[in-house]
């Protein structure tokens, strides 16, 4: 071995020795009913398309030149939980191996029980119920997914946009279905729109129940301007639009929705994110993968501020000040919340084909920061965790 091969050894064997380490992990539910291929390839609005770790990879293997540079290496590690307890003491595990963050893609009872029990970063890509944000917030609980009641603002400010004031709502029997309800009851309130019909309904192949699953009869009566649709499940509302008693345009969880992403975005680099993702993946960017993305995202660049200090700590710190921002391929510059931790962030307008425009809507005003008429606000959040 000549010398200069030594030397370049010993240099590369240095650098080595030089870098640092972060652990990144993701902590899914094991046998996700929502990836079962039938109902995948419904493709119902707001439902995951797939696994959330391959939006984690991408966002780390295309960090991969400033984490070069900075002489960092990455270690994505992904882990399943089988109920609310197994999901806290994988979340444990993951703690004590020194990852310095978690994207979690969990039901809102298991964040509940799992998450007091780290101090580690959470970063919740996966859930939208308002419960994490509200009265289970946490300092170390972070969330990347919009909630259902941002969605909700949205769709409201939509409706007033285009003067579609009174609003025919209809809901499901799930429970899921009543709190998200009592979140579009509450955004029609705040927005002065007027219910003029509330009206459960409900998939059932029984003639006597027949009023409740034919959207013939759930939608006639009294006039409205348009259709809220809340279907948790989304198996009724995607066969409602077209539908409808009345020439009425359907929103909610059909027809017009908000979202957090759509992959046929065409704006701030947003073509370039989906084909790039649509390639890794083998399928479309959903709102799920793009809140993983980001979750993914924000850490490494919280870690790349010093990366010499990888840990959990640091990590925490980096998320929580007032001044961290990230590119969300929506034309602004996004951030945390303070009160709640919820990524302030636009939402798309979307009827499943095309991007039809986005929230906040034009006109909607707000005495600090607009994007913050989409949820909770300071002032009524439930949340009392503050930095």
């Amino acid at each position: 071995m000549t010398k200069t091969l030594v030397c370049l050894v010993m240099l590369m064997l240095a650098l080595q020795a030089a870098a640092a380490n972060l652990t990144l992990g993701v902590l899914q539910r094991e046998d996700d009913e929502r990836l079962e291929p039938r109902r995948v390839e419904l493709a119902y609005p707001g439902q995951p398309g797939g696994p959330l770790a391959q939006a984690v990879e991408m966002a780390v293997k295309e960090s991969q030149f400033e984490l070069d540079a900075a002489r960092l290496q990455v270690k994505v590690v992904v882990r399943a939980a089988r109920s609310a307890a197994d999901a806290r003491g994988v979340l444990q595990q993951l703690a004590k191996q020194g990852a310095a963050a978690v994207v979690l893609d969990l039901p809102a009872a298991w964040i509940a029980v799992a998450a007091p029990a780290v101090t580690v970063p959470l970063l919740n890509a996966g859930e939208p119920d308002e419960a994490p944000r509200q009265q289970g917030c946490l300092a170390h609980l972070f969330h990347t997914l919009p909630g259902d009641r941002m969605r909700a603002d949205a769709l409201a400010q939509a409706l007033l946009a285009h003067k579609w004031t009174r609003i025919l709502l209809l809901h499901g029997p799930r429970a899921a279905d009543a709190s998200r309800l009592a979140l579009v009851q509450a955004a029609l309130k705040r927005y002065g729109l007027k219910t003029v019909g509330l009206k459960p309904f409900k998939l059932s192949a029984d003639p006597r129940e027949r009023d409740l699953a034919n959207p013939l009869l759930l939608t006639g009566g009294a006039d409205h301007d348009a259709v809220w649709m809340v279907d948790s499940d989304g198996e009724f509302a995607r066969g409602l639009p077209y539908r409808t008693a009345l020439a009425r345009p359907v929103v909610g969880d059909a027809g017009l929705v908000a979202e957090a992403w759509a992959p046929h975005f065409e704006r701030f680099g947003a073509p370039q994110l989906a084909r790039r993702f649509a390639r890794a993946a083998q399928r479309p960017m959903t709102s799920a993968d793009w809140a993983a993305y980001m979750a993914a995202k924000a850490v490494l660049q919280a870690a790349l501020e010093q990366p010499g200090q990888t840990g959990a700590t640091q990590v925490l710190k980096a998320l929580s000040r007032p001044d961290f921002a990230l590119d969300g391929f929506k034309g602004v510059r996004l951030g945390f919340r303070p009160w709640d931790r919820q990524l302030r962030q636009p939402l798309l307008l979307t009827d499943g084909v095309g991007v039809i425009g986005s929230a906040p809507v034009e006109g909607v005003l707000h005495p600090r920061n607009v994007l913050d008429t989409l949820g909770a606000d300071a002032a009524d959040s439930l949340c009392r965790v503050r930095p």
